[in-house]
């Protein structure tokens, strides 16, 4: 493979059709005889349906249908629950959520009953028309299946942590929590789905396409084959998209009912209350150390706020905090628990970084007070700790239930720590540290991390010669926001040696692309796709010389492609591609890995804190990652910034709480803040690759998700060394800024004398 294209800075292929207005949202669709979808959700958090009155609706004009639990069930025999993705185990199956309430809801924004009318606006007042009483439920656990209102509890274990624990010279024990928010992409969820008598079409699939068809044939009883699913353009996903939710039934489910289309549009409050939230958890950490600061042990004792149901992907972040809570660190003796806690709120799901965000936060405060305490300064203390190149690779802490052994597959984590602090000036920005400028105190941090992707078990791709000698690209990985259609065209042109101009087109995500397919999520798509594309290309490049040879009347062995779109045998004869492409030539592969890829790297910021006002201004953000191989520097950028900008979010302002009796209290994003242009600083990414993975044959790593993990922990390590003060718990709001301020020392609380910014 010649590599022209690998490495260098495409242009984003999806871009034009995004900046002109012309992309194909799943609002964009509109078909003849088309119904609109409003669904009724609780008001409630928990309690007992007494009363169901759909008469009142059903007398609106326009109003077509008022579906409810028990339409579903005199159809199907039952209602039945979303299934769970990822690990599932038997022990989480009572803890599915019902893909609509029944007798019992648990959580404010819970499906009810769904609305079927002529326009949108019908279908809302025929919501608001019906009459649904619910008896509220006090005091009793969610389940019987769990009275203690735990659905499980995963422990993640290496060495002996008792022993290095009971022999260490030094130990600190700290507790922490990571509020809960969401991904809030820019578009809302949206589905429309049409029955044709015989198969059933859903437009808006993402992330998981063939997962989801997967599980609507088994909720509706219909073959595999009688669905299809069809992706579109998505305004970001981030995890959240496309992940099997409750609507992902009832749309298609009442198009196939009613026989007609059916098209639900997510509102923004609806997403806000239903859609899956993340990251709320709290954590008892523990670090064990020699005097030297090298780390002996790490204890934790965590407790996931899931919500009130397991979803499809529900247990990862969780998951994740207990297996990843050492971080990059070389530690030899781990015990992390984390158990995952009902409650009457909407259930969690994956959102960028799951669960790793939260355990940076929860370990990097705790190796900031150590350093200290040891008399250590702070990057020289990670640096101690930090795997070098010869460990490679280095072995991970593994989880139960449902095991997993997992390593760092390769890295120098020093190297980056190095090239991140030289990039931001930490010899010279140590001097701001705590000062005054302005009024307002100065302070920074660094934070390395790792992210982890390639998530098998594997990926197909299908490469098929069409009419003009082009070739178009088939894979199972789905679009995100990523720029999957650039970078895997990068992919297909060099492994065919051939122009990116020879590459028609990356169609991606629906179920008919790809015999089979995974989808996009943990970092795998470039990772998984990409390979599989590398193995297509070479199946595709062969039954193109075996066909060009029974035209010449030689062997395929003596066929050669030349300058990019011809055909070469003995004795001068040629043929051009597009001259065999009625042979009607393509090639489907997949790519197999059960090994995770893990990119790394570390961040730093400088802060100016206002302690009048409590608000934070990053003045400075350098982000450095190795991602093994680069295959679109602009990309792959694009990524770091926009993932430490969303970190930021959930670093200073969002937050999702519930008042006392379950009742959501961000239901607009005027009470739900989203870091807008003035929030987000110029972030500096720096992307290396230096250390390719042995994984897989391009040796990329994941790269989309590793600029948000290290930023809470930054975030707080450096208002931390900016006030003096110890935050305990994201997001650091201008209230928690300023209850932090008020319990430390007084000094903190009036403006010290301005110095001159030079």
């Amino acid at each position: 493979m010649r590599n022209a294209l690998i490495g260098a800075p495409v242009p984003r292929r999806e871009d034009f059709r995004f900046l002109t207005g012309t992309g194909a949202y799943v609002d964009d669709l509109h078909r003849p005889g088309m119904l609109h979808a409003a669904i009724l959700r609780s008001p409630a958090a928990h309690g007992r349906v007494r009363r169901l009155g759909i008469e009142r609706a059903l007398g609106i004009e326009g109003v077509a249908a008022v579906l409810t639990a028990r339409d579903v069930a005199n159809r199907l025999g039952r209602v039945p629950v979303t299934p769970i993705r990822l690990c599932p185990l038997p022990e989480l199956e009572p803890f599915a959520q019902p893909t609509i309430a029944a007798d019992v809801v648990r959580f404010v924004g819970e499906p009810v009953a769904v609305v079927v009318a002529e326009s949108r606006a019908v279908a809302e007042d025929g919501a608001a028309a019906v009459e649904l009483d619910i008896e509220p439920i006090r005091g009793a656990p969610l389940f019987d299946a769990a009275p203690d209102d735990v659905a499980i509890t995963y422990r993640a274990t290496k060495g002996d942590a008792a022993t290095a624990f009971a022999d260490a010279p030094y130990t600190r024990r700290e507790s922490f929590s990571v509020g809960r928010h969401s991904a809030v992409p820019m578009e809302p969820r949206g589905l429309l789905a049409e029955w044709d008598g015989e198969r059933l079409a859903v437009s808006g699939a993402a992330k998981a396409s063939f997962a989801v068809r997967r599980a609507l044939a088994g909720q509706t009883g219909l073959a595999e084959d009688a669905i299809a699913m069809i992706e579109n353009d998505v305004g970001g996903g981030f995890g959240l998209r496309g992940e099997g939710f409750p609507e992902d039934f009832l749309i298609p489910f009442a198009a196939w009912h009613l026989g007609r289309p059916v098209k639900w549009i997510e509102d923004r409050r609806e997403h806000l209350i239903a859609a899956a939230h993340a990251r709320e958890a709290r954590c008892d950490i523990e670090i064990a150390c020699a005097e030297d600061g090298t780390l002996l042990g790490l204890r934790g004792e965590a407790v996931a706020d899931i919500g009130a149901y397991v979803r499809t992907n529900g247990t990862i972040g969780p998951r994740n905090i207990a297996q990843f809570l050492s971080g990059p660190y070389r530690v030899e003796n781990i015990d992390a628990t984390v158990a995952l806690a009902l409650t009457a709120k909407s259930p969690i799901g994956t959102y960028r970084g799951p669960g790793r965000f939260e355990a940076d936060f929860f370990r990097e405060r705790l190796l900031d007070l150590a350093a200290a305490d040891l008399g250590i300064d702070r990057a020289e203390f990670r640096r101690r700790n930090l795997p070098r190149a010869g460990e490679m690779p280095y072995e991970l802490a593994s989880i139960e239930p449902f095991p997993r052994k997992d390593s760092l597959d390769s890295g120098d984590h020093v190297e980056t720590l190095d090239r991140c602090m030289e990039a931001f000036g930490w010899r010279e920005k140590a001097a701001l540290s705590g000062t005054v400028v302005d009024g307002r105190h100065r302070g920074i941090a660094v934070g390395p991390f790792i992210e982890g992707g390639a998530a098998g078990p594997r990926e197909n791709a299908r490469l098929v010669l069409e009419a003009d000698g082009r070739v178009a690209v088939h894979v199972g990985s789905s679009s995100i926001g990523q720029g999957v259609e650039t970078v895997f065209a990068q992919i297909a042109a060099d492994a065919l040696e051939r122009p990116l101009e020879a590459i028609s087109a990356v169609h991606h995500g629906s179920t008919a692309d790809v015999s089979e397919g995974f989808g996009s999520y943990h970092s795998r798509s470039t990772v998984m796709a990409g390979s599989a594309i590398l193995l297509a290309a070479e199946s595709l490049r062969e039954r193109i010389r075996v066909e060009a040879a029974r035209r010449m009347g030689c062997d395929g062995s003596e066929v050669r492609i030349v300058e990019g779109d011809r055909l070469a045998g003995p004795g001068g004869t040629s043929l051009p591609l597009a001259g065999i492409a009625d042979a009607g030539i393509e090639a489907e592969e997949r790519f197999d890995n059960h090994r995770h890829t893990y990119a790394y790297g570390t961040h730093a910021a400088l802060v100016a804190v206002d302690p009048e006002t409590g608000a934070v201004e990053i003045l400075d953000y350098v982000a450095v990652e190795d991602v093994g191989r680069i295959v679109n520097p602009v990309t792959v950028a694009g990524q770091a910034v926009g993932a430490a900008v969303q970190g930021i979010g959930g670093a200073l302002l969002e937050d999702m709480p519930y008042d006392a009796s379950g009742q959501p209290l961000f239901a607009t994003l005027a009470d739900y803040l989203l870091p807008g242009a003035c929030d987000a600083p110029r972030v500096a990414a720096i992307v290396t690759e230096d250390h390719p993975s042995p994984v897989n044959p391009l040796g990329v790593k994941g790269a989309g998700e590793g600029g948000i993990i290290p930023v809470g922990g930054l975030i707080a390590n450096a208002v931390a060394d900016a006030l003096g003060v110890s935050p305990d718990a994201l997001p650091l709001t201008p209230a928690e800024i300023r209850r932090l301020i008020e319990g430390s020392d007084p000094s903190i609380r009036r403006f010290a004398p301005t110095q001159n910014e030079g």
